[in-house]
């Protein structure tokens, strides 16, 4: 019954505040190729429970119907994994499994439709909310993830909530969206690697066209008529890029940022860097609602940031409670020893601060 009612009061909320979900992601490289994805989990209407989940090889786990109950498809965990849930610890936002299979839930309201579900199809079915702990438990590959997805049936838990859809990326670098419209699985290869909200991600990429004219640097100085114009500032190549918080506006704005990052020697290097270029994307938690007396009392609406090293297997998060990096070598996990492990991502909810004595 608990986990019920955990189900339905998170995806009432999604339906009722749409503005309140936001995610952005990014994927870097490091000279040597090596992929580092980031992204935020934003959630504008109150804290979040969220929580670092160990899943142990070999656990069994099942899958929420839309009725609330835990009744749906049963899966194994062939392969343990790490990552950052919300709410329920079946609900993982994140992760990275002991293969180095990365994946990702991003929100996708009003574009997505799922297949309907069908009682006599119970045992096939996923919830849209355990999609990653599916993919993580079970896939090595993103070939194999694409094998097995016609024999599970992926669905809302409310159908009255917003759909969402996935990325999953590989140690190779290779990244694929997954997306469901239209009741049907569409498999998008992504080789930029940036992801957002709505649209989907074709759409998103075409509309790219749109800022052609964005660069890096500064705009030379232009002669017009007998007047001379020069730049107030540096940055002028960017002139026009799109600021708002909207889900186009942010895949611009992340498109152009990855792009005009330097690729870094190391992956310790890159993943500080991608935590920098994620800053960008941090939302004051007062600018989601237009009464600014209706937002809640918490430090900001990008609740977590995660950047994920794929190679060498290792879960980096900060939260808006605290903005220290903190990391998960998932190397040191024995999977086939280890026990289920849930742990809140903050002890406390107040922003550690160091006091400096200059004398």
């Amino acid at each position: 019954m608990k986990g019920k009612i955990v189900v339905i009061a998170l995806m009432t909320w999604a339906m009722a505040l749409p503005e309140a979900n936001a995610c952005t992601g990014i994927t870097l490289h490091t000279q040597s190729n090596q992929p580092i994805t980031a992204r935020t989990i934003e959630w504008a209407a109150t804290p979040l429970n969220t929580m670092l989940v160990v899943m142990p090889r070999g656990q069994k786990q099942v899958s929420f119907l839309p009725d609330g109950t835990k009744e749906g498809k049963q899966f194994v965990a062939n392969y343990g994994y790490v990552g950052i849930a919300v709410e329920d610890n079946a609900f993982v936002m994140e992760g990275i499994n002991e293969a180095g299979l990365g994946a990702g839930l991003f929100y996708f309201p009003d574009y997505g439709e799922y297949m309907p579900y069908k009682e006599e199809d119970k045992s096939l079915t996923v919830s849209d909310m355990q999609f990653v702990a599916w993919v993580l438990s079970t896939c090595a590959t993103i070939d194999e993830m694409v094998a097995l997805l016609p024999t599970i049936r992926v669905v809302g838990t409310d159908p009255r909530a917003s759909t969402v859809h996935w990325r999953v990326t590989e140690p190779s670098g290779r990244q694929v969206v997954v997306e469901i419209v239209n009741q049907e699985v569409k498999i998008h290869e992504n080789p930029l690697g940036v992801l957002t909200n709505s649209p989907e991600l074709t759409w998103h990429i075409t509309n790219l066209n749109n800022y052609v004219n964005l660069m890096a640097g500064a705009v030379k100085e232009r002669e017009i008529g007998a007047l001379t114009l020069k730049a107030f500032s540096g940055g002028t190549g960017l002139h026009g890029m799109p600021g708002d918080m909207t889900s186009p506006s942010r895949f611009v704005r992340a498109t152009i940022f990855q792009s005009t990052a330097p690729r870094l020697e190391t992956s310790e290097e890159t993943v500080v860097q991608a935590f920098h270029i994620m800053n960008n994307f941090d939302i004051p938690v007062g600018v989601q609602f237009s009464d600014p007396d209706l937002a809640p009392d918490m430090p900001s609406a990008t609740q977590v940031t995660i950047v994920s090293d794929l190679q060498n297997q290792r879960l980096y998060y900060r939260t808006m409670y605290n903005s220290n990096i903190r990391c998960v070598d998932i190397k040191k996990i024995d999977f086939k020893r280890a026990d289920f492990v849930l742990l809140g991502l903050d002890a406390s909810r107040e922003q550690p601060m160091e006091e400096v004595d200059p004398t």
